[in-house]
């Protein structure tokens, strides 16, 4: 997995390339947590991603839940139509801001 970070403004978008799992979860963690300590506008770029396990969702979970803590925003984009089924079937889907 890769993890490519850009600075627009006010809010910071990272661009994931790759699969998002229980190896690879905690780089995105980290990428997450460390953008929420200089921006509170979050944008994750999901359009390179093909797979997303449960290690992955937690991470997207501590990212959604550190966004709310410092009243801030996080959402995912362009997210491929597999990944969307998982976040569909685990209820994600309704708990994040995907566009």
């Amino acid at each position: 997995m890769n993890i490519e970070r850009t600075e627009n403004g006010e809010e910071i978008i990272l661009t994931v390339e790759g699969r998002v799992d229980a190896n690879t979860s905690r780089e995105l963690q980290d990428a997450i947590i460390m953008a929420f300590q200089s921006a509170n506008k979050l944008v994750v770029d999901f359009a390179k991603v093909e797979y997303v396990a449960s290690a992955g969702l937690r991470a997207l979970l501590l990212g959604q839940k550190t966004a709310v803590s410092k009243a801030g925003s996080m959402k995912l984009t362009h997210v491929a139509e597999a990944v969307m089924e998982v976040l569909n079937m685990t209820g994600f889907a309704s708990i994040l801001t995907i566009e």
